[in-house]
């Protein structure tokens, strides 16, 4: 079993930076990669990131390449969401998951956290 536990949302100014933060416990070694997922009001869930736990492999979605960076520290089981230039648009519940491989399908992910909420303002 993984448990996965989000925080570091909030509400932050159009062009503001949020750090998001999950921490990972329980058999973390069996899953190789954590993803990041947002889910927007009256929308469907999206990928936004994906790192593998033993190398370092990325993958982002075109919408946020470039202004989020997601990172690991191995040592304490935590996966960071830096997020800079936040747009009206990136407001959403942010979830992070894990899989046994990176992806950037949801259906690959089968542990996932409680989500944290970030609403930026225009």
């Amino acid at each position: 079993q993984v448990q996965l536990v989000e925080s570091g949302g909030g509400l932050v100014q159009a062009g503001g930076s949020l750090r998001l933060s999950c921490a990972a416990s329980g058999r973390t070694f069996r899953r190789d990669a954590m993803g990041w997922f947002r889910q927007a009001p009256g929308k469907e869930r999206e990928f936004v990131a994906a790192i593998r736990w033993s190398g370092g492999s990325t993958s982002y979605a075109d919408s946020v390449k470039g202004r989020f960076t997601i990172s690991t520290n191995n040592a304490k089981n935590m996966v960071y969401l830096q997020m800079n230039s936040l747009k009206p648009e990136d407001t959403a519940v942010y979830y992070c998951a894990a899989a046994q491989r990176i992806s950037v399908f949801q259906r690959s992910y089968d542990y996932w956290g409680q989500g944290t909420q970030v609403t930026v303002s225009s």
